[in-house]
């Protein structure tokens, strides 16, 4: 069991996160593609030969075919500078106009990826068939290698139109904030099961340790996995730990990442079941969805984009990921195994906590802006009201919090109308459209 690393389940799923979200990994694998249907093509035309008569292929002398396969080796290695560019761009505009913690989006779009791949490919297909095209003027250029470079760059030019498109539409921020409560509801929807051999326990019936072992943190970082199964299977049977962080909270290093009781003389096990990351991920936080989503709201609330509507788009947005937050088991408070050990988990994130981070800023920082304070509401009263109708009411108390919050702000406010303050205070009325259809 490596017990003095990172848990080796944690190491892929971080390998595979890594990997989607690397401008040069996909790249790479599509240029090793070329590089190796470079030689397999060379090689089908050695064994034919060049004069070979193969269907379906394209017959054209040494010189042209020289001329052709050179031309498109300089279009392409052109072409993946402006693609470069215009990546870098697309990275800038979204990391100004809506968040820096958004650019991941776009870095880990695979459709870039594999367009910045092909382009690369095609270029070194087309520089390592080269030497196989010279000859004699005249004499036949080799036609599979002649063809297969054709059709590359056939389909090369048709992705690069679909990047075109593709990233125009991502600046988009409809389908930016529909990508990113995407993530956040596929992440939610793994957070509440419990794993196999552990079931679920009440705190407070554990009692509370009179002397305990601290496990430290051993680098500073975004707390970014847990693997329950393996923390518990890390301490003796009859063991309590208690975990003293939460994934998406930064901790330091030498910082208490865990107390275990009673005191064990050592306790390696226990840190390499935390992935302590250099940057927040959404492999288990579900709570990023939600601080991308506030990020851009509060961005496009500020005085240098001042764009009201965007907001309120942001606003519906966060309602959708609620609608699944708030609905949905998050990871247990403490759980016990077979063995009679038990984890208790007291910081992790509850359903009110979702609650707050998700409308306080934007509540606190909207209260100038009338449209989007009515969005706020009519959210609010739709959660509310789609938590008693799926069976938790109990967790419909932090909404009506936030609804009392924004009209107590309303009423208190000095700049409204008194027709605008009437109409945001009638709002929070189920009798009032929840669409508002009469605009």
């Amino acid at each position: 069991m490596n017990r003095g690393g990172l848990a080796w389940g944690l190491r892929l799923r971080a390998a595979r996160y890594r990997f989607q979200e690397s401008l040069f990994l996909l790249p790479a694998l599509v240029m090793l593609g070329g590089v190796l249907l470079a030689f397999a093509a060379t090689s089908i035309d050695n064994h034919l030969g060049h004069d070979a008569d193969v269907p379906l292929t394209l017959a054209m002398t040494s010189n042209a075919a020289t001329w052709l396969v050179s031309t498109v080796a300089g279009a392409m290695i052109t072409t993946v500078g402006v693609v470069f560019s215009l990546t870098v761009v697309s990275l800038q505009l979204a990391s100004n106009q809506f968040s820096p913690r958004v650019m991941r989006s776009f870095i880990r779009d695979r459709l870039s990826q594999g367009v910045i791949g092909l382009l690369v490919g095609t270029f070194f297909y087309c520089v390592l068939i080269l030497p196989s095209l010279s000859g004699d003027g005249t004499a036949p250029a080799p036609r599979v290698s002649l063809t297969v470079a054709v059709v590359l760059t056939l389909v090369t030019v048709v992705g690069i139109i679909i990047h075109l498109d593709h990233l125009a539409r991502g600046l988009q921020v409809g389908n930016l904030a529909r990508a990113i409560a995407t993530e956040g509801q596929d992440v939610i929807a793994a957070l509440g099961r419990v794993p196999a051999g552990l079931r679920e326990v009440d705190p407070a019936s554990i009692p509370a340790a009179e002397s305990a072992t601290a496990v430290l943190a051993r680098r500073s970082g975004w707390v970014s996995q847990v693997d329950l199964g393996r923390l518990l299977g890390a301490v003796p049977p009859g063991t309590t730990m208690r975990l003293e962080t939460r994934v998406g909270a930064y901790i330091h290093e030498g910082e208490a990442l865990a107390t275990v009781w009673p005191p064990l003389a050592e306790a390696e096990g226990i840190a390499g079941a935390v992935e302590i990351a250099e940057m927040r991920t959404m492999l288990q936080d579900a709570d990023f969805a939600v601080r991308q989503l506030v990020d851009i709201g509060l961005r496009a609330l500020s005085s240098a984009i001042n764009d009201p509507t965007t907001a309120v788009e942001i606003i519906l947005r966060l309602g959708s990921l609620l609608r699944t937050v708030l609905t949905a088991p998050l990871p247990p408070h403490a759980l016990r195994d077979d063995a009679g050990r038990v984890l208790i988990q007291p910081w992790s994130l509850d359903h009110e906590e979702f609650v707050a981070h998700a409308f306080d800023q934007l509540r606190q920082s909207s209260l100038d802006q009338p449209e989007v304070v009515a969005a706020l509401l009519r959210v609010v009263r739709m959660l509310i009201s789609h938590v008693r109708g799926e069976g938790c009411a109990e967790r419909a108390p932090a909404l009506e919090r936030q609804m009392r919050l924004i009209l107590e702000s309303v009423q208190d406010h000095p700049d409204h109308h008194p027709e605008d303050r009437a109409r945001l205070l009638s709002i929070a009325s189920t009798d009032t459209d929840p669409a508002d259809h009469t605009r």
